[in-house]
């Protein structure tokens, strides 16, 4: 018999940090899991504490190593593995509420079926306090793109997803020299297919830390332009109002220019809306490959 839940962990040099989740995972008020932890490549001492862990046999623990791939590519491996119904992502920096698998489990078993997707929670910081807003309470569903632009929630959420449909979807493209692609790629498949059911508890505790990817955005975008070119094209097709189609096809425009992609008009999905956006994407080029900037997050 299968736990119902996956917890995926993609870590790459995290020795130091990766405790917390571990910790966090001892405590939990239900054991219906199992920790998958995703090694892309690290150079550290990652190996050596996974086994120690695997060793003390408090929380059983599936450990895959692979070459370097960045982030997404540690998603695609995560979900050619996993075996469970559900499978949620906790980053190496994050950990989760004691009673996390306890209140996800029990939350599926009495709403969930093959008509949602799964689960949206919240994610808090370490001193409890809500990343963003809460979602509104006379929401029973919601697809994510939906829960930002119709109904304005704001922030990071924690996502729980459904194994058939994670593992349906195709997997992230993986570029040559580039280690990153939008994870929200596959969030918007998904979103064509299914609702979320909504859920306002605390399911993660999150921690920016300085050599996170949300903390280094800006030079993402620059390291990886075909990563989010690619991404790009998928969002403008499938935004939800036409605000937000122009915003990506800005970006798409930014990022195709990087890559010397002449052809993005004729290879965007909304022709006309590109044509539109093109002038601001030049803009935000110059500003992206200018700028020493990391981040575009405020900080305090």
């Amino acid at each position: 018999m299968h736990p119902t839940l996956t917890v995926f962990t993609p870590t790459f040099n995290r020795a130091y940090t990766l405790h917390l989740c571990y910790e966090s995972l001892k405590r939990q008020t239900s054991k219906d899991f199992v920790w998958l932890i995703i090694d892309d490549g690290s150079t550290d001492n990652t190996k050596e504490l996974i086994q120690m862990w695997i060793n003390e046999k408090k929380v059983p623990i599936r450990y895959h190593y692979q070459k370097n791939q960045g982030m997404h590519g540690a998603h695609n491996a995560a979900y050619e593995l996993i075996e469970t119904e559900l499978n949620v992502c906790i980053d190496s920096d994050d950990y989760m509420a004691d009673d996390a698998v306890e209140k996800i489990v029990e939350f599926w078993q009495s709403h969930g079926s093959d008509q949602y997707a799964g689960i949206v929670g919240l994610d808090a910081t370490q001193d409890g306090k809500v990343i963003g807003t809460k979602m509104p309470d006379h929401l029973k569903e919601s697809t994510l793109s939906h829960l930002y632009g119709k109904h304005k929630v704001k922030g990071d959420k924690k996502l729980v997803y459904r194994t058939e449909l994670t593992k349906k979807t195709p997997p992230y493209p993986v570029f040559p020299g580039e280690k990153y692609c939008p994870l929200s790629y596959k969030y918007i498949l998904i979103d064509q297919e299914f609702p979320l059911l909504v859920m306002n508890e605390i399911l993660c505790y999150v921690e920016y830390l300085p050599d996170g990817s949300s903390m280094n955005i800006i030079n993402q975008y620059k390291k990886n332009p075909n990563g989010f070119a690619f991404f790009r094209q998928v969002a403008i097709q499938y935004a939800p109002t036409f605000k937000e189609s122009l915003r990506e096809s800005m970006h798409y425009v930014s990022s195709s220019l990087m890559i010397g992609n002449k052809k993005f008009l004729l290879e965007s999905p909304k022709f006309f809306t590109t044509l539109l956006a093109t002038p601001f994407g030049v803009l935000l080029y110059f500003y992206i490959t200018r700028t020493s900037k990391a981040t575009v997050l405020k900080s305090g």
